[in-house]
């Protein structure tokens, strides 16, 4: 009954003109964001970073507008997935093996149409599991010391691999850059500055809003200009989109599918690191192993599309759990709102839920306001977000440049950081060119400090005593699961890869 309370007042807050104008066009941009190949969740959430603190917007307005654009990034990703075959993102690449089977038979509004629906199914259920698990995990959060904050730190990272990552080398290789980015500064214990060169500017540390923004959004404008050359992808208007809404009958016999796999994405986004790619495939794979008896899953079969875009949705909203209750993003779009969160001074974590309720439940109201709204707005204006991937990279990157420019200086009012910006996406360029992933580096910057904190406070209590980081089950339990978590991706993490990559070319080769 506490919990419903909490979000009754939730909607009280969300409930405002300005919060449902910003959830609706928070949905609307992160749509048209997902739907361009390449940009995707985490890159629309940071480019549109420097918006909301332009706007002057307060932390709950801030989250509602970037949680919107999350939400309907991951909605918008499945557009071109299923028109071109081009995924929006890695978790769009499930529904590309179905999907474009689909629109090649002419049913592209069908399966655009279902697919929205079971998102919704997806991001319905998963933000009722945030609501009923992230108030439990709080109650064992409670339970951590020093110790148990730097093992479940480690958790965070040595989980990061997945399936969405090349290799673990370069996962760690990433993290450490992070982590040596999160030392830029003067120390808070001994006051003595470190690595900052004489630069008085980075006494204060790097702002991780401009780390942000660089690695992904100015990253992103540097391989348009290398690869794109200005040319768009006019094969979008080939595609017919034929029936717009799918019958009672495909609904009724694609909802147990929907179903299952919101369940299974909802667990696996909840795991630290794994994030809606683990979500995705894993209902896709597991769906066909339990209902494509007569092998049509990869041919155009409704069930292939409803399957991961239930997984990936639901894996979203679980990411948002440890995001919440823990202080420990769940996935890189996460990482990149934790960033927001202590960027407006809020600390996320199991205090989070008693000293700032308004916040979370306010959050969480305009999560399920978001998906209705997404959910209204998707079947209608289906022509009008597939009009989006013939916008030429000409007009779009200019776009995001003077967002992400005229953003940080509004933010800072320092021309140092805009330097900084852009030698971080020179950095992300670099990097995405080396095929090394961007989130580590993100949650290195973000959780460096309070890492090093505790590392320290943890040691300092037991009088130098370093086997204090293991003297707790719980920290136990921990470490054993940071174990697991970074040996397990080595073992089956290329062949998760390979399958995942086989598949689709297989799959979508059999239906050309």
């Amino acid at each position: 009954m506490e919990t419903l309370s909490s979000l009754a007042d939730g909607f009280a807050i969300a409930l405002t003109w300005q919060n449902l104008l910003l959830a609706l066009l928070g949905c609307f941009l992160g749509t048209m964001m997902g739907a361009l190949p390449g940009l995707g969740p985490s890159n629309g959430v940071a480019i549109l970073i420097p918006l909301a603190f332009t706007l002057g917007l307060g932390a709950t307005p801030s989250l509602i507008l970037l949680t919107s654009v999350y939400y309907g990034a991951m909605y918008g990703g499945r557009i071109s997935s299923i028109l071109l075959n081009i995924p929006g993102d890695e978790p769009a690449m499930m529904t590309c093996l179905d999907g474009y089977p689909m629109a090649k038979a002419g049913r592209a509004g069908e399966a655009l149409a279902l697919s929205g629906i079971a998102s919704f199914v997806g991001a319905f259920i998963a933000t009722w599991g945030l609501i009923l698990l992230a108030p439990q995990l709080v109650k064992i959060a409670l339970l951590f010391g020093p110790a148990e904050y730097f093992a479940l730190f480690t958790l965070a990272f040595a989980t990061l691999g997945g399936v969405a990552s090349t290799n673990q080398a370069k996962t760690a290789f990433a993290a450490a850059i992070g982590i040596g980015l999160a030392t830029v500064g003067v120390d808070t214990q001994t006051g003595v500055p470190r690595f900052t060169f004489g630069e008085v500017h980075l006494y204060d540390g790097i702002d991780f809003l401009v780390a942000i923004v660089g690695l992904f959004a100015l990253s992103e404008v540097f391989l348009f200009l290398e690869h794109r050359h200005g040319n768009s992808d006019a094969s979008g208007h080939k595609v017919s989109i034929g029936r717009l809404m799918p019958s009672f009958a495909l609904l009724k016999y694609c909802t147990p599918t929907m179903l299952r796999t919101s369940l299974l994405g909802f667990v696996a986004g909840v795991l630290p690191g794994a994030g809606a790619s683990l979500g995705s495939f894993i209902s896709y794979t597991m769906e066909k192993r339990l209902v494509d008896k007569e092998g049509t899953f990869g041919t155009g079969d409704p069930r292939g599309v409803a399957a991961p875009e239930a997984g990936n949705n639901a894996a979203a909203g679980g990411a948002l759990v440890p995001m919440l209750a823990l202080g420990v993003p769940g996935s890189g779009t996460t990482a990149v709102l934790l960033a927001v969160l202590l960027a407006l001074n809020i600390t996320p974590g199991p205090l989070l839920f008693s000293q700032q309720p308004d916040v979370v439940w306010g959050l969480i109201a305009a999560l399920f306001i978001a998906n209705f709204m997404l959910l209204a707005m998707n079947i209608p204006m289906i022509g009008l977000f597939t009009r989006v991937l013939l916008i030429p990279p000409r007009i779009l990157m200019p776009i995001v440049a003077m967002v992400s420019f005229v953003g940080i200086y509004g933010i800072s009012g320092s021309s140092f950081d805009l330097q900084v910006m852009i030698a971080f996406g020179v950095l992300g360029w670099i990097l995405r060119k080396l095929d090394v992933p961007l989130v580590p580096i993100i949650l290195g910057t973000l959780l460096g400090n309070a890492m090093e904190n505790n590392l320290r406070r943890a040691i300092t209590i037991d009088n130098g005593n370093w086997w204090t980081l293991i003297d707790s089950p719980l920290a136990i339990g921990l470490w054993t699961l940071a174990f697991i978590g970074f040996v397990l991706p080595i073992v089956f993490g290329r062949i998760l890869k390979a399958r995942m990559h086989m598949k689709r070319d297989d799959e979508s080769s059999t239906v050309d």
